[in-house]
C-alpha cells in the first residue's frame, strides 16, 4: 500500500467508524429497515419505537414494528477520464479516491455489499461484491494507480456497460467531474442513482493567464492561445450550460447529486446530501 493510499484509507476509515458519523450506522442513514405494522405495546418493548400519534389517538400505547430489508447492493463507479488529472488544492482523482473509500467503508459498516468499477473510454476494472474491508483498500489503490492521461471519458459507453453488467437492483454512485453530457434515464428506472460531482474551483472561475501552450489531458493534443477575458467568458458559459443541463436531467430523472470541490471535506458534503 503506497503512502497516498494509506493516508486516504486511514483518514476515511477513522471518519466512518469514528466520531464523524456519531451514532449513525453509516452515510446511508435510514436505509436497511422497512416499516411493517403497528401493534399494541407490551412490557419489554423499546419505548423509542412507540408511535406517539397513534397512542394519543387510541388512548393506549402502540409501537412500530419494522422488518429488515435485504442488504443493499452498493456499486461505486469512478469515471476517470483525463480531465480528472487536475487540481489546484488536491487532484480531482485523489478526491475521487477519497469518496470511493468513504462510500466503501460506509457500505461495509452497514453490512451491505460493496463493489467498485473504473471506467474512462472503456471498462478498466470491475470488482466482485464484497463485505470485506480489503475490498475498499483495493478500490482506493486502483484509483490512485490508474493513469487517466490520454483517456477520454465516454458517458454513453459507461451507461451501456452499467445497464449490461448490473443485473440486481443497486444503489449506484457515479463519481466524476461530469464535464460532458450524460443521460441516466434508463439506469434510473431500475437502480437508485447518486451522482457525485468532483470539481476544482479554478475550473469554474478561472483567471486570465495570458498567452500559453495548453494540453488536452484527454486527447493528448496541444494548442497555443491567448487566455484572455473573452475566451474565459465563453468557456465559463459552456461549462455553466453543461451543468444546468445536467441538473435538469437529474431532477427530472429523480437522481440525487452532490458537488465536492478539491478544497472541501468530502464526507461532510456526502452526509449532508445523503440525508
Amino acid at each position: 500500500m503506497n503512502k497516498t493510499v494509506k493516508k486516504i484509507v486511514l483518514k476515511t476509515k477513522k471518519q466512518v467508524y469514528g466520531d464523524m458519523l456519531g451514532n449513525n450506522a453509516s452515510v446511508f442513514q435510514g436505509e436497511g429497515f422497512e416499516f411493517s405494522e403497528l401493534r399494541e405495546y407490551v412490557y419489554g418493548d423499546d419505548v423509542r419505537k412507540i408511535d406517539w400519534k397513534t397512542t394519543a389517538k387510541l388512548g393506549k400505547p402502540f409501537v412500530k414494528i419494522y422488518k429488515e430489508e435485504r442488504e443493499l447492493n452498493v456499486v461505486v463507479v469512478s469515471m476517470l477520464g483525463g480531465s480528472t488529472y487536475f487540481g489546484t488544492h488536491k487532484q480531482k482523482s485523489d478526491i475521487i479516491a477519497e469518496v470511493v473509500s468513504i462510500l466503501g467503508f460506509s457500505a461495509i459498516k452497514n453490512s451491505d455489499l460493496f463493489s467498485h468499477i473504473i471506467f474512462a473510454d472503456k471498462l478498466y476494472e470491475k470488482t466482485k461484491p464484497s463485505k470485506k474491508l480489503f475490498a475498499v483498500h483495493k478500490a482506493v489503490t486502483d484509483v490512485i494507480d490508474f493513469k487517466p492521461l490520454g483517456k477520454e471519458g465516454d458517458f454513453d459507453a459507461l451507461v451501456d456497460m452499467l445497464h449490461t453488467h448490473i443485473k440486481k437492483k443497486a444503489l449506484i454512485f457515479i463519481v466524476s467531474d461530469f464535464v460532458g453530457d450524460i443521460d441516466l434515464k434508463v439506469l434510473s428506472k431500475k437502480h437508485d442513482i447518486f451522482a457525485v460531482m468532483v470539481r476544482d474551483k479554478f475550473e469554474e472561475n478561472p483567471k486570465s493567464l495570458g498567452y500559453l501552450r495548453l494540453i488536452d489531458m484527454e486527447s493528448g493534443g496541444s494548442f497555443e492561445a491567448d487566455i484572455d477575458k473573452n475566451m474565459l467568458n465563453k468557456y465559463q458559459k459552456a461549462l455553466h450550460d453543461n451543468d444546468e443541463n445536467l441538473y435538469r436531467k437529474f431532477k427530472k430523472q429523480g437522481i440525487r447529486f452532490s458537488k465536492i470541490y478539491t478544497d472541501e471535506e468530502p464526507i461532510l458534503k456526502l452526509m449532508r446530501q445523503m440525508r
